[in-house]
C-alpha cells in the first residue's frame, strides 16, 4: 500500500473499482505526461448513484459528500492512469454542481473533493478549479467533476 493509500485509508475511505463508461469514451486520456480524466459522478460501491438538486432535495452538507465521492473516483482513475498514486500530481479540476438558481456555493461543494485530494497527496493534490452551477447533470446526479493530471516519473 502507498503512503498515499494509507493515508486515504487512515481517513476511513478506499479507492472504488474503475468503472466501464456506458457510453463512446474511457476513464482517461494520456498525452505524454498529462492525463484528462473523465467526468466523475457520486456513484456507490453498489452501482447506486446519489441524486437531487443541491438546495432543493440535497443540502449543502450533502452535496459535498456527493463530491468527496466524486473525489475517491478520480483518484482510483488517476492511479489507473498513473499506475501508482505516488506518480500522480492534480493541475486542474472542473466541478459542475446540479443546483438551484439561489444555489451559490458551488465552490463550497467542489471543494470538499479539492480537501481530499491534499490530504491523501499532500501538495501533489493543489490544483487549480472551476465550480460552476448546472441546470441539470446526466441521471440526475448533484455533482460532476473531471480533471486534468500529470503523471511524474
Amino acid at each position: 500500500m502507498s503512503d498515499s493509500e494509507a493515508r486515504l485509508a487512515a481517513l476511513g475511505h478506499e479507492l472504488p473499482v474503475v468503472g466501464k463508461p456506458l457510453f463512446n469514451y474511457v476513464p482517461f486520456k494520456r498525452a505524454g505526461d498529462v492525463a484528462y480524466l473523465s467526468g466523475q459522478v457520486p456513484r456507490f460501491a453498489d452501482g447506486s448513484l446519489t441524486t437531487g438538486k443541491v438546495g432543493e432535495a440535497l443540502s449543502l452538507e450533502e452535496a459535498q459528500k456527493a463530491a468527496v465521492l466524486c473525489g475517491l473516483h478520480l483518484l482510483a482513475v488517476a492511479k489507473a492512469a498513473a499506475g501508482s498514486l505516488e506518480k500522480v500530481e492534480f493541475l486542474k479540476l472542473f466541478g459542475m454542481v446540479y443546483a438551484t438558481p439561489e444555489f451559490g456555493q458551488q465552490p463550497k461543494v467542489i471543494d470538499a473533493c479539492s480537501e481530499l485530494l491534499v490530504q491523501v497527496l499532500g501538495e501533489r493534490g493543489r490544483h487549480a478549479r472551476s465550480a460552476i452551477g448546472m441546470g441539470s447533470l446526466p441521471s440526475n446526479v448533484p455533482v460532476e467533476i473531471e480533471a486534468v493530471i500529470r503523471i511524474l516519473d
